[in-house]
């Protein structure tokens, strides 16, 4: 009787290993199948300062609060979830300010999104203002479908659908415009 209880308690036992190795098993490929579907930055930053330098001099600042890396997947970016300020100098020294309440970069195309009052002021006081603006960094190119208003020192503007422009607003293309411009005669 009492190798019978043995066989029994053995038999429990064996059963109840079987079921959580089974169990365990589901619970394991739940686990490997939320880490292939979720969507986690491979890096994180808190208020960031980078300094872009060429040959000693400064190039550009940006700021942010928030930076997250998303280095690891198929196709990387970089997001800016709390806004950017971006601060880029010529070599006279000259600064043009960019900001945008949301950014994301995009590593292998070199694709940068800003989103969100969107607006871009030079040292001579030209400003353009849009609520999504791209910036191509290979061409130094600026694009947009979505309405912009591009103003200039002396008061006049040029505003409407899709514009796009070279980054130090020599060259500017415009879908369709409407404006005021001031000459002097």
């Amino acid at each position: 009787m009492n190798q019978k209880i043995k066989n029994i308690f053995l038999n429990m036992v064996t059963v109840f290993i079987v079921t959580m190795f089974f169990s365990c098993e589901g619970s394991l490929k739940d686990v490997q199948r939320f880490n292939q579907s979720s969507f986690v930055p491979s890096g994180e930053a808190d208020t960031i300062n980078l300094r872009y330098t060429d040959s000693g001099k400064i190039k550009s600042i940006l700021q942010s609060p928030k930076m997250l890396d998303y280095a690891t997947i198929e196709n990387p970016f970089t997001e800016f979830p709390k806004g950017i300020l971006v601060t880029m100098f010529d070599d006279k020294g000259n600064t043009t300010i960019i900001k945008s309440n949301y950014a994301i970069t995009y590593k292998k195309t070199d694709i940068i999104d800003l989103q969100g009052d969107v607006t871009i002021t030079s040292h001579d006081g030209k400003k353009l203002e849009t609520s999504q603006l791209y910036y191509d960094q290979k061409n130094e190119w600026f694009f947009t479908e979505k309405f912009f208003k591009f103003t200039k020192e002396d008061g006049g503007y040029l505003q409407g659908p899709g514009v796009d422009f070279s980054k130090d607003f020599k060259i500017f293309n415009m879908q369709q415009s409407s404006g005021e411009v001031n000459s002097s005669e």
